[in-house]
């Protein structure tokens, strides 16, 4: 587990499924006034070096961020991100990828509390020099499942939880469902972010309706499930052909946001003419 490095998949087309996810949720949680918490389980090391080895070697950002870098019909949700983006490299060329600990940092207001968990040794002390010092943020070398006791519910009653593993190990779907079945039994208005992968075995094609009925338990404003198919798997079966968000008492305003922008993501980001999207929504 400790060997996977995200670094190798930065800016690729899952991210940009996720951060375009994610930047809207915090969106719409700054048009209160009453601070909140962020828990991010899996928070990586803040931010990835494009031009490094770990992202040359694949390379998959070309066919993520860069595919949408010079697009002038940007629509605007994605718009939105891709100026945190440019942010991030100091409105620069693109050289730098912010992860979901900077898409945070940059949305996130003053008293808004980050608390970040990361098993990597290496990537914790990056994350920990990048963004430790941030006002009521905490930066913990641990297991962000376990976590999930301790930070909820967060003092302002107000909190998203982000949960994005790896997926290398099987267990993590298993784990992943207990960590989102006992968020909401531990505060039930959490509004969760579950990323998933798409790929060719049953417990990745499974875990979005699990998701979706642990939420009809639970939560009071019900789901979403947005999913974003931009390849297909190579001879073997293998590869990782599109992503998944899972939102758990979504804002109200995310599922129009998303239905109008997974057709266009769809065409910018398809590998292939069968490139397709998913939406599912269930109110409370």
């Amino acid at each position: 587990m400790l060997a996977y490095r995200h670094a190798f998949h930065a800016g690729n087309h899952a991210d940009v499924l996720k951060h375009i996810v994610l930047a809207q949720v915090l969106q719409y949680m700054a048009d209160k006034d009453k601070p909140y918490t962020l828990v991010d389980t899996h928070a990586g090391a803040g931010g990835y070096a494009l031009e490094g080895r770990y992202a040359q070697k694949r390379g998959e950002y070309r066919t993520g961020i860069a595919a949408l870098w010079e697009r002038d019909d940007l629509p605007a949700p994605v718009a939105a991100y891709v100026d945190l983006v440019r942010q991030f490299n100091g409105g620069g060329p693109l050289e730098q990828y912010p992860g979901s600990p900077a898409i945070a940092q940059m949305l996130l207001r003053p008293d808004d509390r980050l608390r970040l968990y990361e098993l990597h040794p290496t990537d914790e002390r990056i994350l920990q020099s990048f963004i430790g010092r941030r006002p009521h943020t905490k930066v913990t070398l641990g297991d962000g499942f376990a976590a999930i006791r301790s930070e909820l519910p967060p003092p302002s009653r107000r909190g998203v939880l982000l949960i994005d593993p790896s997926y290398e190990l099987k267990a993590d779907y298993a784990r992943v469902l207990g960590a989102v079945r006992e968020a909401l039994q531990r505060f039930a208005d959490a509004v969760i972010l579950v990323w998933v992968p798409q790929l060719q075995i049953v417990e990745s094609a499974q875990l979005p309706q699990r998701l979706a009925h642990a939420a009809e338990a639970h939560a009071p404003r019900g789901w979403l499930h947005a999913r974003l198919t931009v390849d297909r798997s190579d001879e073997r079966g293998f590869g990782l052909i599109g992503s998944s968000m899972v939102v758990i008492n979504p804002p109200y305003l995310l599922h129009d946001v998303l239905a109008a922008a997974l057709p266009w993501l769809t065409d910018a980001l398809g590998q292939y003419d069968g490139a397709h999207f998913l939406m599912e929504h269930r109110a409370a």
